[in-house]
Formats: C-alpha cells, structure tokens, sequence
C-alpha cells in the first residue's frame, strides 16, 4: 500500500507583502490628525472657570485688603471700573477726608484679567449698588455681595463681614 505525503510549501513572497502601501500610511495619518484635533478642542479653557479664577483672587485681595485696614488704622476700598480696579486708602486732612490711590504692590491698579462686563456691589440692608467696597478699621463690617458679570455668566464674591470672603 502506497501512501502519498504532500508536503506544504511557503507561497512565494510578493513585493506588496514587504511594507505599507500609500494608502495605509494616508488613513493612519488622517486618524492621527483627528485625534490631534480633538485633544486640541477639549484643551480649550472654559471661560466660566476664568471668570471664577478672577474671583478668587479678588476674594483673597479683599482679604488681605481688611487685615491691612486694620494695621495701617485707617480705611481703605476696593473700586472697579471698566478697563479693571484700584485700591484706595482714606487720608484725614485739615480739608477734610481724601481717598488716594494705594502705591503698594499687591494693591496696585490692575487690569481685568479676562472679559469682565460688570461689577455690582450690594451691601447687607441696602437696596442701592455700592460704588466701592470698604475694608475698615474695626474686625467687623457689613455683609458685602461683589457681582462679577461677563459673556460666560457672572460669579458672586460673598463678604461676612468679619474679614472672610468666598465665592460661589
């Protein structure tokens, strides 16, 4: 009885087999492009969470504003305007009270950081906006809202009255 044995053999190598063709290498260039894309997209800043960034730091300003009030034993205040803020302290002189500009550093003039539009100032018991925001001698002053308003909505800077302030 005979047996027959066939034996595999390798089917020959084309040159297709030895690399990538133009095609394959232009999809997997497109789909590193999209993903490039869409990293970058979702890298973006929220202009909420700016806006509150800003808040925050005026919140500690304020802070350090009613803590130094109190050791230079003399008011000061807080006033927005359109292009940013300033920090004021209140002179006694033989004219009467003045507020001048802080030369200070850390209560320099600053510009707004991100697109503010709007400030309201409302202190506890009163119906009528604020034009500034006052720091005084004593460790207790009235309750204060900071309103800051931009195109992302608007962030509220809440004063105690006891020299703390958060925002929310």
């Amino acid at each position: 009885m005979r047996q027959h044995i066939t034996i595999a053999t390798a089917a020959p190598r084309t040159a297709r087999s030895d690399g990538f063709t133009l095609i394959e290498m232009m999809v997997v260039l497109l789909i590193a492009g999209i993903l490039a894309a869409a990293a970058t997209v979702t890298m973006t800043r929220n202009p909420h969470t700016d806006l509150k960034e800003d808040a925050q730091r005026l919140a500690l300003l304020f802070e350090t504003a009613s803590d130094e009030a109190q050791l230079r034993d003399h008011p000061l205040a807080w006033e927005p305007d359109a292009n940013g803020w300033h920090f004021v302290e209140r002179l006694r002189g033989p004219a009467g009270d003045t507020w001048v500009p802080l030369a200070d550093n850390l209560f320099a003039p600053q510009a707004w950081k991100d697109a503010v539009s709007g400030v309201a100032i409302h202190f506890a018991g009163s119906s009528q906006a604020a034009a500034r925001v006052l720091f005084g001698v004593e460790s207790i002053s009235a309750p204060v809202v900071v309103t800051l308003y931009s195109d992302a909505g608007a962030v509220q800077i809440d004063g105690s009255g006891n020299g703390r302030y958060t925002v929310r």
